[in-house]
């Protein structure tokens, strides 16, 4: 197995020294960290190694020695020396490397104690960014895949669990680089933070203050949370509209957000780091875009404009619904109706539009009010504003729930009726008590009660089916509007912006994979090459940081939803407890 030792580029320009890193005998690699200058007590320098290895729990211990002679007589008076330091320094095995002068090729050669048969084995000297593999988080292949992409992804994630090591290796070292050669003491260190360490006074000011303002906001938000689920606000007609208000669910799921963003608590790992950046970030964006729907909304009286156009649009939407009515009691599209139930039900649903004109016109001188404290929750942020908005397309169209609940309430009888009369005629029944169809002799008045119901039912089934094909395609209509705006705040609660303006500005913080560059290759030298870092892609840093969100409406496949529009049940813009979602 070829021997790889990595080398932080920093470390290129590096006065003689001490290799100083971590050794994989499972890889056969050495990750260097940083070089220790001369001169040293090596007792100081097993001393400080110990004590580093206890605080970062990483095997970091002397590899071997560094030399970058700039004459002659320095090569030959530290010859000796480093022998000596191969038997004080017990590594195995010993890596000697050294930057030859005036070439621009490096020498490297091994010493074993215990030969294993090996060395004669390639060495590659793979070079590194130490700044960026620290600062950088690797994300394997972790995606399911069958066959052939199986295998090559089995060996992809083989691949990205060595580089696993060496990136785990770089990141955990953190306390070895906030050591630089300004630090008074007797080691001086190499490495990518040595001319100073790398450091705000705006960041350091911000983490100084955030802690009472966390503190503080905590306490408002467990206050806010203790109302919320206190006795007069969990009784059955208050929780039951306040569970199917789009408003009222955004607010809890912000609510959740700012806590998880203001706990004192520190993220246990990189993702949840990550998670609390991206809520935070969204947060942010979901105010700013509020603030800017508010600014646009008190400016030339536009709340005023809005207010005075709704009632105009409301009595026009309910003179085309008197229309079609009007349209359905006739002859329409050249279909005969049973015109005693046609008339019927016409009748019943102008009066409900009567009531419904009657309502907006009573609410109309508070109309633009109304609409002043709705544009005020838009400081909120974006995704509030728009909940409202839902709430009040619901609101204004409750009419045309009405139609479409009785429409569907009266096609859904008559459906399971047919259905039931049909089992009949056929001499079976439906069984409750072990939910299926069995077989059942009937007697000739059942029968001939059975026929004369069926036929009833069959010939009434035109005129239902009619009004409740047209008030289902009104229903949906508002469903697809209020599902867009649904959709649209999804998109803000759950997209990761941090990670993506992460990936657009530092696009090696979040890494796929490397690559490796070949810099230099001759005969019995070692192979040098340059490990650059693959970024992830933007669609896997949306799939991989996405936020989770709630969702008010429920998740039915097609064939589930045709199945309800065919049989007249309901079609809700929320989920029901209990309900089972294909």
């Amino acid at each position: 197995m070829a021997l790889k030792i990595f080398f932080p580029t920093c470390c290129s320009s590096a006065e003689s020294g001490l290799l100083v890193g971590r050794w994989i005998p499972e890889q056969n690699s050495a990750v260097v960290l940083a070089v220790v200058h001369f001169p040293f007590i090596p007792g100081q320098v097993k001393q400080y190694l110990a004590e580093l290895q206890h605080a970062t729990r990483v095997k970091i211990s002397v590899l071997g020695s560094w030399t970058n002679t700039k004459a002659v007589k320095e090569e030959k008076s530290l010859d000796r020396f480093l022998e000596d330091l191969g038997t004080i320094f017990s590594h195995d095995p010993w890596i000697q490397l050294s930057k030859e002068q005036g070439s621009k090729f490096w020498s490297c050669s091994t010493t074993q104690r215990q030969p294993r048969g090996d060395e004669g084995d390639e060495i590659i000297l793979v070079y590194y960014d130490q700044r960026k593999v620290m600062l950088s988080r690797l994300h394997p292949p972790g995606s399911q895949e069958t066959g052939e992409a199986a295998a090559s992804l089995d060996r992809k994630a083989e691949r990205a669990s060595q580089l696993v090591a060496v990136f785990d290796t770089v990141s955990q070292s953190r306390l070895l680089f906030t050591k630089d050669r300004y630090d008074e003491g007797p080691i001086k260190l190499t490495h990518w933070q040595s001319d100073g360490v790398e450091a705000s006074i705006i960041v350091e000011l911000m983490k100084q203050a955030s802690v009472p303002v966390c503190v503080a906001l905590t306490f408002l938000l467990s206050l806010v949370s203790r109302v919320c689920l206190s006795r007069a606000l969990t009784f059955w007609p208050l929780s039951f509209i306040w569970s199917k208000l789009s408003t009222c669910q955004q607010l809890k799921h912000r609510l959740q957000h700012l806590q998880d963003v203001s706990s004192t608590r520190k993220a246990p790992d990189q993702a949840q780091l990550m998670r609390k950046a991206n809520i935070f970030v969204s947060i942010l964006l979901d105010v700013t875009l509020g603030i800017l729907l508010m600014s646009w909304l008190y400016q030339k009286n536009q709340i005023g404009q809005l207010a005075n156009a709704l009632i105009p649009m409301a009595d026009h939407i309910a003179q085309q619904l008197q229309d079609l009515l009007q349209w359905l009691m006739g002859v329409p599209a050249g279909l005969k109706m049973n015109r005693a139930l046609d008339q019927v039900l016409g009748r019943f649903f102008l009066y409900h539009i009567h009531l419904w004109i009657s309502y907006i016109h009573l609410m109309s001188p508070f109309i633009e009010m109304i609409l002043w404290y709705v544009g005020l929750s838009a400081c909120l942020g974006l995704t509030v504003a728009l909940s409202i908005l839902s709430d009040i397309i619901a609101l204004l169209t409750f009419h045309i729930y009405c139609f479409y609940v009785y429409g569907a309430r009266l096609y859904c009888m008559k459906i399971y009726g047919l259905s039931s009369l049909w089992r009949l005629f056929r001499g079976k029944k439906w069984n409750v008590l072990r939910q299926r169809v069995d077989s059942c002799s009937y007697d000739l008045d059942q029968l001939f009660i059975g026929t004369l119901l069926f036929t009833i039912l069959l010939f009434l089934l035109p005129t239902t089916a009619l009004y409740y094909l047209v008030f289902t395609l009104l229903r949906l209509l508002v469903v697809i509007v209020q599902g867009l705006i649904h959709l649209l705040v999804d998109l803000v609660n759950s997209l990761p912006v941090y990670s993506v303006l992460l990936r657009l500005c530092r696009s090696y913080r979040l890494a796929s994979g490397v690559k490796f560059r070949v810099l230099e290759q001759e005969a019995r030298k070692p192979l040098r090459l340059l490990m650059q870092i693959n970024p992830l892609s933007y669609g896997s840093v949306v799939r991989t940081y996405r936020l989770l969100t709630y969702s008010c409406y429920p998740k039915d496949s097609w064939g589930s939803l045709c199945k309800k529009l065919f049989v007249g049940e309901l079609i809700y813009p929320w989920k029901h407890k209990g309900e089972k979602q294909d």
